[in-house]
């Protein structure tokens, strides 16, 4: 996407292109950082690119148009080879953040068990791919046949999906979680509360750092992101991300 430095359009407006939706920038279609049109498959994600346009003022600052940014990897990198993104997203199946089990304090193993349990049946049941949960943080081999059920799960998503599937994945450290999201199982605000439950633990024992806090929140905004990434493309309706 070559662009200026500041604004110099007076408004952006989703259209309809090319069998999906587009943006124009005062009729000027926007296109990819490689020359591609930027085409979304629905209307509510072509919004919400078009939004973040319009709320610009003054410099043009990228990471004040995360959907736009994603939209150009789906298009630019991932769309004409998932391969290697599939492969990459997958690789989580081998050391899923809710296999690794802390042997104490009593109080935080209880806490995983009760809040990532249910997630490890949920992947065993609707992803037919059982995972092992062991106590401590030495690599375990997992089933060679749910590893295989979950890479299938992961090539299922189309471009889009497997971009937002990406950052829920290496925001949050499980692939399990990640998956329950993107197919709507799992409410994201919840997905990533369990994916912090460690952290939120040792806060809780030993006080909060306002430099993690803050570093967290940022990755959190990004993670619900993500999901309303997938949620818009899939042509469904999302809450404001606050």
């Amino acid at each position: 996407m070559s662009i200026a430095r500041r604004r110099f359009w007076e408004a952006a407006a989703p259209v309809a292109e090319g069998g999906g939706f587009g943006i124009r920038l005062d009729g000027r279609p926007l296109r990819t950082p490689a020359g591609a049109l930027l085409v979304v498959p629905s209307a509510g994600l072509a919004a919400a690119i078009a939004a973040e346009w319009d709320a610009l003022d003054g410099e043009i600052r990228p990471e004040r148009l995360p959907f736009t940014r994603a939209t150009n990897v789906a298009i630019d990198r991932v769309a004409p080879d998932p391969g290697p993104v599939v492969a990459a997203v997958a690789d989580y199946g081998g050391s899923d953040l809710l296999c690794y089990r802390a042997a104490g304090p009593a109080g935080l193993a209880e806490r995983q068990a009760a809040g990532w349990d249910p997630w490890l049946v949920w992947s065993a049941r609707a992803l037919d791919a059982p995972l092992v949960a062991v106590t401590g943080v030495m690599p375990t081999p997992q089933p060679a046949a749910s590893l295989a059920a979950l890479r299938a799960a992961v090539a299922a998503e189309d471009a889009f999906g497997l971009t937002a599937l990406h950052e829920l994945v290496a925001l949050s450290g499980s692939l399990v979680l990640g998956l329950a999201v993107a197919r709507g199982a799992l409410a994201a605000p919840e997905a990533w509360a369990l994916s912090r439950l460690d952290e939120t633990w040792q806060a809780g024992q030993w006080g909060e750092d306002p430099e993690a806090e803050a570093a967290a929140a940022v990755r959190r905004a990004d993670f619900l992101r993500a999901a309303a990434l997938k949620a818009l493309a899939a042509g469904e309706r999302v809450a404001p991300i606050g």
